[in-house]
């Protein structure tokens, strides 16, 4: 069975195992999540689960859209976010907490990578910039040549400085390592993308 949910990166510690080997492991505050929609493919041409999470003011049309989720008039769900796990028997309105992992699950962690600005290119492609030798001037992390004779333009597609991260990144072969279902938390061995109080999917394979 699929297991999936929303959470909020909380930050980074360390954990021992039974063995007394250190582990480096990412906290995430992990639901609960409510399901609001339900979809099939004969009427939405693929099955999938919607599911929300979060607390934040809505407009009109959020509104009209989380009809019937919403306890408070003016506020709802922060995120909304569609899993495609077919055929699982669920209602509108169900809650889907951490105690659906266990330890050692394999998951993957989607999240949006932090946003470092404009860079150039030996930050953001890795280049390694011009020659260190006598005679270089201002040309130590310049990109060298980007053109050609012919034709007499910039090709699509080259590698060059510009707007660095905010990227829809997903990290695989993750393992769980700790579950609180008191206070909503789950240890995840390793790294995941984004900053600290990001929004994470998080699910199996």
């Amino acid at each position: 069975m699929s297991k999936y949910i929303l959470g909020k990166k909380i930050g980074m510690t360390q954990i021992f195992d039974e063995n007394g080997n250190v582990k480096p492991v990412t906290i995430v505050e992990a639901g609960p999540v409510t399901v609001t929609k339900l979809l099939d493919e004969k009427k939405d041409g693929y099955g999938a689960v919607q599911v929300g999470f979060g607390v934040k003011r809505l407009n009109k049309p959020q509104q009209g859209q989380q009809k019937g989720f919403v306890s408070d008039k003016h506020k709802g769900f922060a995120f909304l976010r569609e899993f495609k796990i077919p055929g699982q028997e669920l209602k509108l309105g169900d809650k889907l907490s951490v105690s659906q992992f266990e330890l050692n699950d394999e998951i993957v962690v989607r999240g949006t990578t932090k946003g470092k600005g404009f860079q150039g290119v030996v930050k953001r492609w890795g280049f390694h910039g011009g020659p260190k030798s006598h005679g270089q001037k201002h040309t130590l992390r310049a990109p060298g040549s980007i053109g050609s004779a012919f034709p007499q333009r910039v090709f699509k597609g080259l590698k060059m400085a510009g707007h660095m991260g905010v990227n829809k990144k997903s990290v695989i072969n993750l393992r769980v390592a700790y579950i609180d279902e008191k206070n909503n938390l789950l240890g995840i061995v390793g790294s995941v993308p984004g900053t600290k109080g990001s929004m994470l999917e998080i699910f199996t394979r």
